[in-house]
């Protein structure tokens, strides 16, 4: 395996989490879940977003923030490697969506600050699916707070991602297309994607990947 700490990433709905689960298990790594703790203002943010977008994303920064530096720091000596199913870029792109530009521009040099003291991992993978996929798979798995989600909105997250990616080419990132994969109730489509990702060598940049 070619990576002590690996990051599966992707729009709602693209699987990140199940995979991020199946890769761990089947590698005996250590497996990072994002945490959704309450957010005291987020009933605040639903009922005013422009008076409390600001507050909303600050918090979810910190509680990732926090949650990242403890698991990452902590080292098991029976799992050497770790998987995580988001990465702490995923506060910078969902604030874009929701912070007036002025905020915005605040919340970004605060970010940056704070993610110079977290690792970066060794390969970050990216489940790209279209925007119809994922409303599919979002009505699917059925979870009442996503369901005003449109296609409109996975589009501007989606676009945010590949601005980030195409700003840090000294990453390796790994971007599979799985449009047609079912890498979660397939088992042929998930052990394509566990080869690539575990077997493979990629340069830093964008490795682009359609199976």
């Amino acid at each position: 395996m070619n990576f002590n700490y690996l990051v599966i990433e992707g729009n709602i709905g693209a699987g990140k989490t199940s995979l991020a689960r199946q890769l761990a298990a089947d590698t005996n790594s250590k497996l990072i879940l994002e945490q959704f703790k309450e957010n005291p203002f987020l009933p605040l943010f639903y009922k005013n977003p422009e008076k409390y977008a600001f507050p909303v994303e600050l918090t979810f920064l910190a509680d990732r923030y926090h949650q990242l530096n403890k698991e990452i720091s902590v080292r098991d000596l029976f799992q050497t490697r770790t998987i995580s199913d988001y990465h702490f870029i995923k506060s910078l792109i969902f604030s874009r969506e929701t912070l007036k530009d002025n905020e915005y521009t605040l919340f970004r040099r605060l970010f940056n600050i704070i993610q110079q003291q977290l690792p970066q991992p060794d390969i970050y993978v990216y489940l790209h699916a279209s925007s119809e996929k994922l409303v599919d798979n979002i009505k699917n798995r059925g979870r009442e707070y996503e369901k005003d989600i449109t296609q409109a909105y996975l589009e501007k997250i989606q676009k945010g991602y590949f601005e980030f990616i195409k700003t840090h080419p000294e990453w390796t990132f790994l971007v599979i297309d799985t449009e047609n994969l079912d890498f979660v109730n397939n088992t042929d489509d998930y052990n394509k994607i566990k080869k690539m990702v575990l077997e493979d060598e990629f340069k830093p940049g964008m490795n682009m990947i359609v199976l």
